[in-house]
């Protein structure tokens, strides 16, 4: 099993996560704005308490996005640094498919619709259908205003869980997509610890991460509001 460091700043929140054997170390901090300054020590922190260095890692992983633009900025650029100069590759992974990961670990959800607030009075979304630790895409990542999101038409009947800040605006979600949900989690924010393991199931079906230069955030619109995490 490989180890490998990850890094979020997509949000809000501020977390780093140190993945080996199975153990997780993380550090996880609700910091507006404060990403420059916090995650680096959150590096340092988690490194220590695991006994390991930068040499010793297979990989760093990163959330790559969707979410705030300053923020998907700052973690990829601090991975990008990090891998330049202990030789290793990065792994990008989506900060959506994360809050879903979570989403199936702690309240065991099956099925689950991830959202985040993407400002402009839009929201991130995808779709996912979780079955021991893994997903399985039932609507590919998007940004559109709330009022707009559908589901597939096979998936209808289904009951869904709706995680992260995109819930806040509930309120104008369509009445056939409100009427599937068993519960919504909008104070739920994506978090390294679900970037590792995601990182680590696909270590394990033989990705091996890109090159420091490949570093590419996800933001999904062109138009990007430029207010900071």
């Amino acid at each position: 099993m490989p180890t490998l460091l990850a890094l979020d700043a997509s949000s809000t929140a501020c977390s780093c996560a140190l993945i080996q054997d199975r153990l997780i170390v993380q550090r996880f901090e609700i910091a507006p704005r404060e990403h420059t300054r916090l995650l680096l020590p959150m590096i340092d922190d988690v490194l220590a308490q695991a006994g390991v260095s930068l040499g010793q890692l297979d990989a760093i992983a990163y959330g790559q996005g969707p979410g705030s633009f300053t923020g998907l900025r700052i973690a990829a650029g601090v991975a990008q640094g990090l891998a330049y100069g202990a030789d290793l590759p990065l792994m990008g992974i989506s900060t959506l498919e994360a809050l879903a990961l979570a989403a199936h670990r702690k309240w065991h959800a099956r099925h689950v619709i991830a959202a985040l607030d993407a400002r402009m009075d839009e929201i991130y979304v995808g779709a996912y259908h979780c079955l021991e630790g893994a997903l399985t895409v039932a609507l590919e990542e998007r940004v559109m205003p709330p009022s707009k999101l559908r589901l597939p038409p096979s998936d209808r009947g289904i009951e869904w869980l709706g995680i992260g800040s995109g819930w806040q605006l509930l309120s104008n979600i369509p009445v056939d997509v409100h009427a599937t949900l068993a519960q919504t989690l909008p104070d739920e924010l994506p978090a390294a610890e679900d970037i590792a393991r995601l990182a680590v199931a696909s270590w394990e079906r033989g990705a091996r991460g890109n090159a420091p230069h490949e570093v590419i955030p996800v933001y999904l619109r062109d138009e990007v509001a430029w207010r900071k995490a």
